[in-house]
């Protein structure tokens, strides 16, 4: 929807309001549910988003199959909100249900299913669980490189992701090669002065920094600044 594009949320709130009401089958009212779930989720008002997230689900398992990705889709979406709000136990077990109804009714290299690679991926690394992070985000690299352009922004975030996880395992050796091949990637598919660059330097400056290198730490740190 258009307002959504434009982050007019609060008309786009407004609108899908009268539309529930107007809704003639179960169908549509589970969309418009799952939409107001992701407005709610915009808008920073957590319960609610789950709350209309639910009951997209709910009429979604009474209408759909089991295996239909617009089940997982809403899954995903509620997985999303309980992440942000650190309730990791349901972030993952949303995130999960959503893998499992992908992975039966999409094929293995379709890009929803390493868009919940990395949920869950992120899940893992912020409850400390590096080994099955470092798993499930190889996995979404692995279906980015697959279906996208060798340069294409998403490969470099899944590289980003990987790098992180192995500076938190304290292996920084892999954690500078994944930094590199992401920055190597947004060097070609970003403007010079875009944000996620800065990003790439700094993390990799600090990277050197860890190991001691401050020559190589000083340098990125400064390539980072010339672009704030």
């Amino acid at each position: 929807m258009l307002l959504i594009k434009l982050g007019q949320f609060n008309k786009a709130q407004q609108l899908y309001d009268i539309l529930v009401d107007q809704a003639t089958s179960d169908r549509e009212k589970a969309h418009i549910y799952h939409q107001l779930g992701w407005v709610k989720d915009r808008q920073g008002k957590y319960a609610e988003a789950i709350t209309y997230y639910k009951q997209s689900i709910e009429i979604k398992q009474k209408i759909f199959s089991p295996t239909d990705a617009g089940l997982a889709a809403s899954y995903s979406g509620i997985g999303l909100v309980y992440d942000k709000m650190d309730d990791y136990s349901n972030a993952f077990l949303s995130h999960q249900k959503a893998i499992e109804i992908y992975q039966k009714s999409l094929p293995s290299n379709h890009l929803h299913l390493a868009t919940s690679y990395n949920n869950i991926g992120l899940i893992y690394s912020k409850i400390g669980d590096y080994a099955n992070a470092l798993s499930v985000y190889q996995k979404a690299l692995t279906v980015r490189q697959k279906r996208l352009p060798p340069n294409h922004p998403d490969v470099a975030d899944s590289y980003n992701n990987i790098c992180l996880v192995y500076n938190n395992m304290g292996d920084y050796s892999n954690a500078l090669a994944s930094h590199r091949k992401a920055l190597e990637i947004y060097q070609k598919a970003l403007p010079s002065d875009h944000p996620h660059l800065g990003t790439s330097y700094n993390n990799i400056g600090s990277i050197y920094h860890q190991m001691g290198d401050y020559s190589n730490a000083v340098l990125f740190y400064e390539h980072a600044l010339d672009i704030q």
